[in-house]
């Protein structure tokens, strides 16, 4: 374990990911209600499918949480001040909004992998092998997100 850090660092991290991923469940629910155009039935479905696995990650991430000792964070307006992601207009066109939650899912990863380190620092292997999971997930989306705007 390194002298820097310590377990609560790791929940510190993971509680960052509980929130910027409410933050993104959020914004990619309210895509799905409000895209339209062309593209309308391909992404109303494909934001249904990523907000509807996210409400699910989210619960097995705050579990670990508890699992580590620790609370969960909870609140809408607790989890927006901790996530600090800027919302997208509800109006935005379709295109705007994926570009959007390909940037939202970009800041989650990041922090997904710094929990990802700090629990392979403290030897926390149910930790890291959760946010590997998930950083998996999450490289997807963006993948997906960036060819629809490639199109």
């Amino acid at each position: 374990m390194s002298q820097e850090n310590k377990p609560t660092d790791t929940v510190s991290a993971l509680r960052q990911v509980v929130a910027d991923s409410y933050a993104l469940l959020g914004e990619t629910h309210l895509c799905h209600w409000n895209v339209r155009g062309p593209g309308f039935f391909a992404l109303h479905t494909a934001f249904e499918e990523q907000y509807t696995e996210l409400f699910t990650a989210i619960d097995e991430i705050a579990e670990r949480i508890r699992a580590l000792g620790d609370f969960a964070p909870g609140g809408i307006s607790r989890l927006a001040g901790m996530a600090g992601i800027e919302e997208i207009a509800e109006d935005a066109a379709a295109e705007d909004m994926v570009a959007h939650l390909a940037t939202v899912n970009k800041k989650l990863v990041a922090d997904l992998v710094k929990a990802r380190d700090l629990a392979s620092e403290t030897g926390d292997n149910q930790t890291e092998d959760l946010m590997i999971a998930r950083i998996q997930v999450h490289e997807k989306h963006i993948w997906m997100l960036k060819s629809y705007l490639a199109a």
